[in-house]
């Protein structure tokens, strides 16, 4: 990658992390699922006019329709709705830290319905390495107690799980414009979300001031919306493999906003969990095996 890839890179790792930091802001004035329907749907609105004034054709068809139901589902509805409930009951940066497990999913889901990928010496050895750091970090209590902090954590472990299918079935919208899938991708995840913020949340009662505002369209105008044109962008000049580099860095920027902005401080068990899970994220990368050769 070239230097502008990488100031790219950097970028998008900060606005992906300060999802989590608006997630927190948001969330007090405001119920979880009211706040993730503001998400997804003031970005899908801000998607569908910029896709508008590009002149990008907008297909639709009933078959597109259910597609793109099961992608929101599994790609925003319900993994955003996990972690910022998880987020109710812990920090911030332990959110994303427990989200870097999302590339080890995705591999087990590859291996499992029998993808391209191939588990490989060195993919194991990363595969138990992430679990390892993951079972640090939470703890060996965590399934004897599963107090509301544990259900925190469990709860945004089950958002990498979606991510982990969505990976892969998100491929099948490789010949579809980019600007289209993450405007319908998030459009129908706002119709998931409509009736159940509107049963469980009540959202016309509540009043979260300009504060809560303010963490709604940082959260959809910048986390999202800016997020995902940035990220298709970087897609096309970087590759997909460097694309994955991004994952170290969301933990790295979503802890120093919650330590300078929200006071959070994390314990050393964390920052070890922290420390193996990217261990093992390097060596299923593969990159750190190449520059040791290299050396």
């Amino acid at each position: 990658m070239n230097a502008r890839d990488w100031l790219l890179l950097i970028v998008l790792s900060t606005v992906w992390g300060g999802s989590f930091f608006f997630f927190e802001l948001a969330l007090q004035t405001l119920p979880p699922f009211t706040v993730v329907l503001g998400r997804v749907s003031f970005a899908a609105v801000t998607l569908l006019v910029i896709a508008r004034l590009r002149g990008v054709t907008l297909p639709f068809n009933a078959t597109l329709v259910r597609r793109y139901l099961l992608l929101g589902l599994i790609s925003n509805a319900m993994p955003f709705s996990f972690i910022v409930w998880g987020q109710t009951q812990i920090p911030s940066g332990l959110a994303s830290i427990i989200n870097a497990m999302t590339p080890i999913w995705a591999m087990l889901v590859g291996l499992i319905i029998g993808s391209d990928e191939r588990l490989t010496p060195g993919r194991a050895i990363g595969i138990l390495l992430g679990f390892t750091g993951v079972a640090v970090l939470l703890g060996p209590d965590l399934l004897r107690k599963l107090d509301p902090y544990s259900l925190g954590q469990l709860s945004v472990l089950g958002a990498t799980i979606c991510y982990g299918f969505a990976v892969h079935y998100g491929r099948r919208f490789k010949d579809t414009s980019s600007l289209v899938n993450a405007a319908y991708m998030l459009s129908a995840a706002t119709v998931w979300l409509i009736p159940v913020a509107f049963i469980v949340d009540q959202p016309w009662t509540l009043s979260p001031g300009l504060s809560g505002w303010s963490a709604l369209l940082g959260l959809s105008l910048v986390s999202t919306s800016f997020a995902y044109l940035l990220y298709f962008r970087l897609l096309a000049s970087a590759g997909a493999n460097n694309m994955s580099l991004v994952t170290f860095l969301v933990p790295v920027s979503a802890i120093t906003l919650g330590a300078v902005f929200l006071d959070e401080r994390l314990g050393s068990t964390a920052f070890l969990g922290l420390g193996i899970l990217f261990v093992g994220l390097a060596v299923i990368d593969g990159r750190l095996w190449r520059l040791l050769r290299r050396a």
